[in-house]
């Protein structure tokens, strides 16, 4: 396996290594909230803000990322380009609908 090939898959299982992380923590509702709707928002405005719907939502996302990151590494790895497809593919898509559908939901609640 090349060197490039070996660096890209290391990389790629630190990102889903992270991405797992910061789901963990986002679960269990720890840390700085990394999502838009609080980084954006006002210092009275987050004060006020019920912030468990959000770490739930980034935490949904961190953990798909994880999964879309553990299948690039493994397709490196395994020379495996359709693991790429079959995978990462739907994860991509369920990753963004989530997203919009959350956020819209969350929009339509206030």
């Amino acid at each position: 396996m090349p060197t490039s090939s070996i660096i890209g898959a290391i990389i790629a299982f630190i990102l889903a290594a992270a991405c797992l992380y910061l789901a963990i923590r986002h679960f269990m509702q720890r840390g700085f909230l990394l999502n838009n709707a609080y980084i954006f928002a006002s210092k009275k405005e987050r004060e006020s803000m019920d912030k468990k719907p959000h770490y739930r939502q980034s935490a949904i996302l961190f953990a798909l990322l994880c999964i879309g990151f553990t299948a690039t590494g493994l397709s490196v790895v395994l020379h495996n380009n359709k693991l790429l497809l079959y995978v990462l593919l739907p994860i991509c898509v369920i990753a963004i609908v989530y997203a919009i559908v959350s956020s819209v939901r969350e929009i339509t609640k206030k």
